[in-house]
């Protein structure tokens, strides 16, 4: 197993642990919605620290229950990780696809005896 496999399934033993640990060790079964969001944490906080609180905005689509909610997170965190894999694949096909060509002008050149000048045009040289 090469360095990079074996940091690969460290970060997935990580990160499968921080997600089983908390089911595991019941953390938040002291509450009436063991695992809400931040966003209703604050407003929790800020209401038993001021009551006469008003938010300066409303939102401006208001999903109908808190599943639909979670469904819309879901399907805005795959989407940024699909752009996210997309961006990072192309750059990663482009640096081979470099790599490529480089290697393939190297070979050309070790056959053919000659070399190429930055505008492409052979210099004669061995």
């Amino acid at each position: 197993m090469n360095r990079n496999a074996k940091i690969n399934a460290l970060l997935l033993l990580v990160v499968a642990a921080l997600a089983v640990l908390p089911l595991a060790l019941g953390l938040g079964d002291h509450k009436e919605e063991p695992f809400a969001g931040a966003d209703a944490e604050a407003e929790t906080a800020i209401t038993e620290i001021e009551p006469d609180y008003e938010p300066w905005f409303s939102p401006l689509y208001e999903p109908p229950s808190g599943e639909i909610e979670s469904a819309l997170f879901a399907l805005q965190a795959a989407l940024g990780a699909g752009v996210l894999a997309y961006y990072f694949g192309l750059r990663r096909g482009r640096r081979q696809g470099a790599e490529l060509a480089q290697a393939q002008e190297r070979a050309r050149r070790d056959t053919d005896g000659t070399s190429v000048g930055a505008d492409g045009s052979p210099t004669g040289e061995a």
